[in-house]
């Protein structure tokens, strides 16, 4: 498009029919076409005129719902503010527009980012375009679904709790959860107070994701890919017990991979304060969540108090935040403060586990399951058991979280369904750029993500 090669116009044009093909999936709460395509002609009036373009002249990228819009409503995927419209746009869309960028619309995501399957009470459940009786993960599954479904070639996604990285898995794409403030979380709903909430990217691969960072980070070192003989990757047995069959069977094959390219494979032992994240991140989110909402609503000039968002919230929604603002329903304060003092002590440790086992990063599945039927949202079937979705979903992703790390998924191969099935490779907090360029040799291995059909 730079070149003139193709027009803006054309390739929007194209996108949008695309969509347009793939409804079903639900993956949009808006979309208008005409300011898509009145834009993509602005970018290709500025080219005939031989303005200088940007890095993503005139590339359209679907925004998660929970990201503020001045063009476009953002619902944060509740039913009281299916209208509400920002004053301005969240600070991540300001160089990704000045690079060029267009939105293309706001997608759908689990209601108020609080979920893993995109099951949205309010708004209809996204499908994961792999398999539409299946779910593409959460909370920013309209983001995934668009990007696996060829509708974008990108997305802006958003993750508290593994929001970007289940929905890579579940989908088949390249994402990163970049170090906690990487980019700038202001104009989107945290969950917590500058702890865990981090916007990044989904996409079809890790070039375009360092093509996404490189704008939004303003970070122009350079990104090439790292020979892969003799890198060091931590095998955690704590992250490897307990998968469904299927899943240790891609992964196990992905393994074999790995090590045949020269990667040195280091089985870690997990120190228990490590092992411990999840329950760490849990009681964090749930004594912090219900003030970030109100807090949120508030300063946004929202017009909704707590009370009118939960009434029009879903069923499942409205009973987690009510009981969690009910007596009793948050952790006491000297456990959350307990908490906040051993994420403090797990982060320390984490790096000397690193430094001691001498590895750059710890690689896992995503989840330990398959992308799950819709509608399962308490326990989830991995194997032969019925597990806890908070076990299944939350147990590999918490880490990261907690302790402010770099995370990239890459697709790790398919099941005999052809579901996805994602890897995570978790580095130390500011190593960004360089796991970004070890991902460029780790997909020529792996290989890309099957598109769907």
């Amino acid at each position: 498009m730079q070149r003139g090669d193709v027009a803006a116009e054309v390739y929007a044009t194209a996108l949008l029919a695309r969509a347009r093909q793939c409804t079903d999936l639900n993956a949009f709460r808006t979309i208008a076409p005409e300011r898509v395509l009145e834009a993509a002609r602005a970018a290709d009036k500025s080219r005939s005129a031989d303005a200088l373009l940007g890095p993503m002249h005139g590339l359209p990228i679907p925004v998660k719902d929970s990201v503020n819009t001045a063009d476009y409503p953002t619902s944060q995927g509740t039913g009281s503010l299916r209208d509400f419209r920002p004053k301005a746009d969240a600070d991540v869309l300001k160089p990704l527009k000045a690079a060029g960028a267009i939105v293309m619309g706001k997608t759908n995501l689990h209601e108020l980012s609080f979920g893993w399957t995109s099951n949205n009470e309010c708004f209809g459940s996204v499908h994961n375009p792999h398999d539409r009786t299946r779910i593409p993960g959460g909370s920013s599954g309209g983001s995934a679904a668009a990007v696996a479904a060829r509708i974008a070639p990108m997305a802006i996604a958003e993750d508290t709790l593994g929001s970007i990285r289940v929905p890579a898995s579940c989908c088949g794409l390249a994402g990163l959860r970049p170090t906690f403030g990487r980019y700038s979380d202001r104009g989107i709903m945290s969950l917590t107070s500058d702890k865990f909430d981090q916007v990044g990217p989904v996409a079809r691969s890790v070039a375009d994701l360092i093509l996404f960072d490189t704008v939004v980070a303003g970070d122009t070192s350079p990104a090439t890919a790292t020979p892969l003989k003799g890198v060091r990757l931590g095998l955690a047995d704590h992250y490897l017990a307990g998968l469904d069959p299927a899943v240790e069977r891609v992964v196990s094959a992905a393994f074999a991979k790995l090590r045949d390219a020269g990667v040195v494979l280091v089985d870690v032992k997990m120190p228990e304060l490590i092992r411990s994240a999840p329950d760490i991140a849990f009681t964090i989110i749930a004594s912090e969540a219900v003030a970030c909402i109100e807090t949120f609503l508030h300063e946004q000039n929202t017009g909704v108090t707590l009370e009118a968002m939960l009434a029009g919230a879903g069923p499942s929604i409205r009973t987690l935040i009510t009981g969690m603002r009910s007596p009793g329903g948050q952790p006491p304060r000297e456990a959350y403060e307990a908490m906040l003092a051993k994420r403090e002590q797990l982060k320390a440790a984490l790096r000397d586990w690193y430094r001691d086992n001498n590895i750059a990063a710890l690689v896992h599945p995503v989840i330990l399951c398959p992308p799950t039927k819709i509608g399962l949202e308490r326990e989830v079937d991995v194997g032969d058991q019925r597990v806890p979705i908070r076990a299944a979903f939350g147990r590999n992703i918490a880490l990261s979280s907690c302790a402010s790390m770099a995370s990239l998924v890459l697709p790790g191969g398919t099941t005999a369904d052809g579901l996805p099935i994602g890897l995570e490779f978790d580095a130390l907090s500011g190593n960004d750029r360089a796991l970004l360029s070890l991902g460029l040799s780790l997909e020529a291995v792996l290989g890309r993500g099957k598109v769907a059909a």
